[in-house]
C-alpha cells in the first residue's frame, strides 16, 4: 500500500534569496535519494517560508524492489584448472557473492554470478536518507550555534518526519524528529500536531502559514494587482522583488501606503531605489507614466491594525525619502565636470591608483578603441565627454548613501548640468548589463564606454593575479566579460580585442616581460566565456572548438561564421571533414610561402592550384566583405579536386624541391577552410 512522506525542517528566519536554491536542491535531492534505493514514487514537492522548508512525497512504495545484478568475474582460463576444478580465483569471486560456486555461469569465456537483493522497507530507507537530505543542502553562508557541531542555513528549532502517520526518528543538533510543527509566530499555534502529510498544507493554512510558495506567489500579486486597479494605477513591477518578499512572509497581505507630493520633485529614481532596494516596497506609476506618491508592500500577518502597520511604513520611507532629498540638494551645489578632483580621493584597485587614473586611461582606451570601431566624429566627441564626466557621481552624496544609483543619476545630474542627452545616456549605459539578462548599451557611446570600462577593470585585476578560480569571482569579472561578448556580437563591431589589452597594460604600466603571458590569460579567459555563450544556444561542441581554435578571429567575426557553420553544417559533410582532414595531418606545421607553378607536374597538381588560387581569391573577397556565408561555402568547392590530386599525386616525392612545392599547395588549398579555423576539431 502506498505511503505519502513528509519531511520539514524548522528554522529560524532563512534568507530569502537562499530559497529557491534550496527548495530545488531538496526536490532534486529526494528524488535522487529514492531513486539510488530503488525505492517507487510518485511526486515530489517541495515547500518554503522564511521558517522552514518541507518535502512532501506522494505515494511511496511498502519496500524497495528486488533487484538482480549480473556480475562479470575472471576468465575461464583463470577460474578453472585444466581438470575443470574451480580455482581460488573463482571459489573467492563466488564467496565475494555469497554464492556457491557451483552456482556460478560461464558465459563467453567468463564465468558470471548472478544474485538477487530483496526490497526494504521503506520506513527503513527513509530513516538513512532523511539525515542525508539535511548535510546534503548546500548554503552561500551556513551556520553552527552553540559548542555544537553540525551546519545548516540558521539554527534548527524542530523537525517533522511523517511515513503516514508513523513517526521516522531523526536527529540533528540534539533536535529529535516528532509530528509537531509551529505557525505563524505571531497568528498561529506556538505548537500543533501534524496528523499525517496529506494534512500538512491544510493544517499549517489554519494556524496562519500559507506553506506553498506557489499559492503564496499567486495570493499576493492577486492583492498587489487589486490594490493598484483601486487605485486606478500601474505597479511597477519587479519580478525579483516579488521573489524575495514570496520568502519574508508566511501570511501574506499587501497594503498601499502614500508619502507627499514634494518629494515627486526628485528624479523617480531617487525615489524608486529607496522604495525597492531598501523597503522592498512596489512604486506605482499613473496610467501615463508619471511616478505617484504611494508604493504597495506587503506585510507578513493579517489585516488586523493594518493602518497602524501602514502608518509605519510611511514614517520609514518618509525617512528614506528626507535623506535622498537632502542628498540630492547638496548634490545639485557642484556640476559634474567640477566634480573631477574627488576622484582623487577614490582608490580603484591597491596599487592601481585612484578614480582619476583610472579616468585618464579611460581617456587613452577610448580613442584605441573608437579607432577600432571606426567610430564617427561627432560620438568620440560625446564619447569624450561621457568618459571625463563616467565617474564623477561617485563622488555625490545620493551615489555614496544608495550605490545602487551610480551611473543613474549620473545620467540625472548630467542632464541637469545641461550635458547632451547622448553623454547623459553614456554615463548611464557604461555599467550595463549589471546582471545576466539585463539590457545592454543602445547608444555607440555607451557601448565603448562600457566595453573600455570592463576591460580596464579586467585587466587590472588581472595584473593583481586576481583571475577567477572555481566559484570565486568576488570583481564580478566574468559577468563583465561576458558583457562586453554580448555588446560585440551586437553591435557587429569587427575588433579584435588583442591590441585593446595591449593598450590597457600599457597604460596600466605592466612589465613588457609579463605581457605576453597576461594576453594569454585574458584571451583564455575571453574564449571560454564566448564558448559558454554558444553552447547556451545549442551549437555543438565541435562546431565551437572549431571557431574558437582561430584565435586571430574577433567577436564579429566568429558570431558571423558560428552562424554560417550552422546554417551550411559543413560540420556534417562527411567528405568535406576528411579532404581537409588529410590536408591537415601534411602541412599543420609548415608555413605558406607560395607555390612555384613552374614545378607542377602531375595534371591533378595543376588542377588544384587553379582551383585553389581561385577558391582562396573568393573566400578573401568575401571576408573582406564579412559575408560569412560566401567563406564558409568555399571549402566545399575544392573537395573533387583535393581528393583527385590525393589519388594521382605523390604529395612526398623524393625530389625534395618537388615535395616541397607540393606541401605548399596543399597548404593553399587548405587556407579556404584554415581562415574558419582547425579543421581536426571536427573529428
Amino acid at each position: 500500500m502506498a505511503k505519502d512522506l513528509l519531511f520539514e525542517i524548522g528554522a529560524e528566519e532563512i534568507p530569502a534569496g537562499f530559497m529557491p536554491s534550496i527548495l530545488q536542491q531538496l526536490q532534486d535531492l529526494t528524488a535522487q535519494k529514492l531513486q539510488d534505493a530503488h525505492l517507487p514514487f510518485g511526486t515530489v514537492t517541495t515547500y518554503g517560508t522564511p521558517r522552514r522548508v518541507a518535502v512532501l512525497v506522494k505515494d511511496l512504495a511498502d519496500q524497495s524492489a528486488d533487484i538482480s545484478e549480473r556480475h562479470k568475474g575472471p576468465s575461464v582460463s583463470i577460474a578453472y584448472d585444466a581438470d575443470g576444478n574451480a580455482t581460488k580465483a573463482a571459489i573467492g569471486f563466488a564467496r565475494g557473492k555469497g554464492l556457491d560456486v557451483a552456482d556460478l555461469v560461464v558465459e563467453d569465456g567468463y564465468i558470471f554470478a548472478e544474485t538477487t537483493s530483496k526490497g526494504v522497507s521503506a520506513e527503513d530507507i527513509v530513516k538513512e536518507i532523511l539525515p542525508q537530505l539535511i548535510s546534503g543542502l548546500n548554503f552561500p553562508k551556513s551556520m553552527h550555534w552553540g559548542n555544537l557541531d553540525d551546519k545548516f542555513v540558521r539554527p534548527v528549532r524542530w523537525l517533522v518526519a511523517l511515513l503516514d502517520d508513523q513517526v521516522i526518528p531523526v536527529e540533528f543538533a540534539t533536535v529529535q524528529s516528532g509530528n509537531v510543527s509551529r505557525g505563524h509566530r505571531f497568528l498561529g499555534e506556538s505548537e500543533f500536531v501534524i496528523a499525517n502529510p496529506a494534512d500538512y498544507v491544510a493544517t499549517l493554512e489554519k494556524n496562519f502559514v500559507m506553506v506553498d510558495q506557489n499559492k503564496r506567489r499567486e495570493v499576493i500579486k492577486e492583492q498587489l494587482f487589486a490594490i493598484a486597479a483601486e487605485k486606478n494605477a500601474d505597479i511597477v513591477w519587479d519580478d525579483d522583488l516579488l521573489e524575495e518578499i514570496l520568502y519574508l512572509v508566511e501570511w501574506p497581505t499587501a497594503l498601499c501606503g502614500g508619502f507627499e507630493d514634494s518629494y515627486l520633485a526628485l528624479p523617480d529614481a531617487a525615489i524608486i531605489t529607496p522604495m525597492k532596494d531598501h523597503q522592498r516596497y512596489f512604486p506605482l506609476m499613473s496610467k501615463d507614466g508619471k511616478l505617484l506618491p504611494m508604493f504597495l508592500t506587503v506585510r507578513n500577518g493579517n489585516d488586523k491594525s493594518i493602518e497602524v502597520v501602514q502608518v509605519g511604513n510611511e514614517r520609514v520611507l518618509r525617512a528614506r525619502l528626507d535623506d535622498a532629498k537632502f542628498f540630492f540638494n547638496e548634490d545639485r551645489k557642484k556640476a559634474l565636470i567640477d566634480r573631477e578632483e574627488g576622484l582623487t580621493k577614490i582608490v580603484f584597485q591597491e596599487g592601481l591608483g585612484n578614480l582619476a587614473d583610472k579616468t585618464k586611461r579611460l581617456l587613452e582606451l577610448g580613442r584605441v578603441f573608437g579607432e577600432a570601431c571606426e567610430l564617427d566624429e561627432d560620438a568620440a566627441v560625446e564619447l569624450e565627454r561621457a568618459t571625463l564626466l563616467a565617474k564623477t557621481d561617485l563622488t555625490t552624496g545620493m551615489v555614496t548613501e544608495f550605490t545602487e544609483l551610480q551611473g543613474v543619476m549620473g545620467k540625472e545630474y548630467a542632464l541637469l548640468d545641461g550635458e547632451s542627452p547622448e553623454v547623459a545616456e553614456a554615463i548611464f549605459e557604461q555599467y550595463l548589463p549589471r546582471f545576466a539578462g539585463d539590457v545592454l548599451p543602445k547608444t555607440d557611446t555607451g557601448k565603448v564606454l562600457s566595453i573600455i570600462d570592463k576591460v580596464d577593470n579586467i585587466v587590472a585585476t588581472f595584473s593583481r593575479g586576481l583571475i577567477p578560480t572555481g566559484s570565486q569571482d568576488p570583481y564580478a569579472l566574468r559577468r563583465q566579460t561576458i558583457g562586453i561578448l554580448n555588446i560585440l556580437l551586437e553591435s557587429k563591431w569587427n575588433v579584435n580585442l588583442g591590441p585593446i589589452f595591449v593598450a590597457a597594460m600599457n597604460l596600466l604600466n605592466v612589465p613588457a616581460d609579463k605581457q605576453a603571458e597576461l594576453q594569454g590569460q585574458l584571451e583564455e579567459f575571453f574564449t571560454l566565456r564566448l564558448k559558454n555563450i554558444y553552447l547556451d544556444r545549442q551549437i555543438p561542441h565541435h562546431v565551437i572548438d572549431l571557431l574558437l581554435s582561430n584565435t586571430a578571429l574577433s567577436v564579429a567575426d566568429a558570431e558571423g561564421l558560428a552562424n554560417a557553420v550552422m546554417n551550411n553544417r559543413i560540420d556534417e559533410n562527411v567528405e568535406l571533414v576528411q579532404a581537409y582532414t588529410r590536408m591537415y595531418n601534411l602541412v599543420k606545421d609548415v608555413t605558406y610561402t607560395g607555390v612555384d607553378e613552374s614545378k607542377l607536374v602531375e595534371d591533378a597538381e595543376k588542377a588544384l592550384f587553379a582551383d585553389a588560387t581561385k577558391a582562396a581569391a573568393v573566400s578573401q573577397e568575401a571576408w573582406d566583405n564579412m559575408d560569412y556565408a560566401g567563406v564558409v561555402a568555399v571549402p566545399a568547392t575544392l573537395v573533387d579536386s583535393i581528393n583527385k590530386f590525393f589519388e594521382d599525386v605523390m604529395v612526398m616525392d623524393k625530389d625534395e624541391v618537388i615535395k616541397a612545392n607540393r606541401l605548399q599547395l596543399v597548404r593553399l588549398a587548405y587556407s579556404v577552410i584554415a581562415v574558419i579555423g582547425d579543421v581536426s576539431k571536427l573529428k
